[in-house]
């Protein structure tokens, strides 16, 4: 069959490098021949049957666009999975948009999402799904990072890295929440790079639920080590994905939660900097230590920076792919550029059997790099507790003795093996 006319839609949050995959996408397709339009926002149109809401798309239109961020077709979390008529509905007006084959362009959720279509429409449309997130936690092969994190982890490098100069500077602390809904790949890959001195994810916490007196301590631990070495300054990064671990009545007692079209809870609109800024300062002065501490998220000013060279590379890899498997007759496929090979990942192998929905990538907390990363930072250790003298000093930082010093830190401090 020869193709005719190819749609291309974008869901979830922005990351730097959609307009990049937009445009190499449609360059393929129209050198072959093929209409391409834009479905704009999303699902959000289609799934009450809507069709008015797209754009042709054309050589001329595309051609500069990947050098900026964000989406020139929007985006949305609208769910087209939430009920069997949104489903239908977004059948029906694809096929009366004339589409015969769809690129979808998102996270875990629009991957699930595409998934459900191709299984709802069957042999009548061909649909492919280019992964992206800044959050890194779709579960591609081992070492394949989505696309859109590498610019955002760039950017968020040189926002910690003037922070953790003024910190120096002004003699405070510095608590920054960084955006990732379950995963603290974002966090680390900002905090590990850049030497802040701590940074804490949620793959650390084992149990389903965070011991919230645990994450403090292990804060006042970090700033504790630090008045010891005379560096009464420092940043703390904390991954967004903690506040997910935290209670449903911890979370409300932070403030009112809010879910999106995929049931997920709004993390960016916990304030979890301040709560644990709040938490934090009111230990500190109960141990005789004052300190200064301005909590800080970072997210979505990551979420439509101008992607860098690499990713600009990459994503054009990845919407030529894309716009290749579909010119190919494929369909039911993620695509993934590895070593440089395109390798389409059926949309089976990317759902989780337990759960039905798309597998998320955690931090391998038993990796060399997560060793490394832990190793750099300062915050208390088994082996600080192993020495008597030292043990002294890190007490002598508050108004505890040095009974009473390991009895309550040394839960908090963490092992190396090598």
């Amino acid at each position: 069959m020869v193709l005719k006319k190819v749609g291309i839609l974008v869901g979830g949050g922005p990351a730097p490098g959609i307009n990049s995959v937009i445009r190499a996408a449609t360059i393929k397709l129209i050198n072959n021949g093929v209409k391409t339009v834009g479905i704009l926002d999303g699902f959000s149109h289609i799934i009450k049957g809507d069709i008015s809401h797209k754009k042709d798309l054309h050589i001329e239109d595309v051609s500069r666009i990947h050098f900026e961020g964000g989406s020139i077709l929007g985006t949305s979390r609208s769910n087209p999975t939430k009920s069997v008529d949104d489903m239908a509905r977004a059948v029906k007006s694809i096929r009366k948009l004339g589409i015969e084959c769809l690129i979808t362009i998102g996270g875990d959720d629009t991957c699930f999402s595409a998934h459900k279509l191709a299984e709802e429409a069957g042999d009548k449309l061909q649909v492919v799904h280019v992964p992206k997130t800044i959050d890194n936690d779709i579960n591609l092969p081992h070492g394949i990072r989505t696309f859109g994190f590498a610019t955002a982890r760039s950017f968020g490098c040189s926002i910690v890295r003037s922070l953790m100069s003024d910190a120096k500077t002004t003699g405070r602390w510095y608590f920054v929440v960084a955006m990732g809904r379950k995963a603290g790949h974002l966090a680390l890959g900002i905090g590990s790079p850049v030497g802040a001195t701590i940074t804490i994810v949620p793959e650390e916490c084992k149990d389903p639920h965070l011991d919230f007196s645990w994450l403090v301590d292990t804060i006042i631990g970090s700033i504790i080590k630090r008045r010891a070495l005379d560096r009464d300054y420092g940043v703390c990064i904390l991954a967004e994905g903690l506040a997910e671990k935290l209670t449903s009545e911890e979370l409300s007692s932070i403030g009112q939660l809010e879910y999106d079209d995929h049931d997920h809870p709004r993390l960016s609109e916990i304030d979890l900097g301040k709560v644990v800024k709040s938490k934090v300062k009111a230990e500190l002065l109960k141990l005789g230590i004052n300190a200064t501490i301005i909590e800080k998220n970072i997210g979505y000013e990551l979420r439509c920076a101008p992607p860098t060279s690499f990713e600009l590379e990459y994503t054009s890899e990845l919407g030529f792919a894309a716009a290749k498997h579909l010119l190919c007759g494929g369909s039911g496929d993620v695509i993934s550029i590895q070593d440089g090979i395109f390798v389409p990942i059926p949309f089976n192998a990317m759902m989780d059997a337990k759960s039905g929905r798309t597998k998320v990538r955690m931090i391998e907390i038993n990796s060399e790099a997560y060793e490394m990363a832990l190793e750099y930072m300062i915050r208390l250790k088994v082996e600080d507790f192993q020495d008597s003298d030292n043990i002294k000093k890190l007490a002598e930082q508050t108004n505890l003795s040095v009974d009473e010093f390991v009895k309550r830190f040394e839960r908090v401090a963490v092992k190396f093996e090598g």
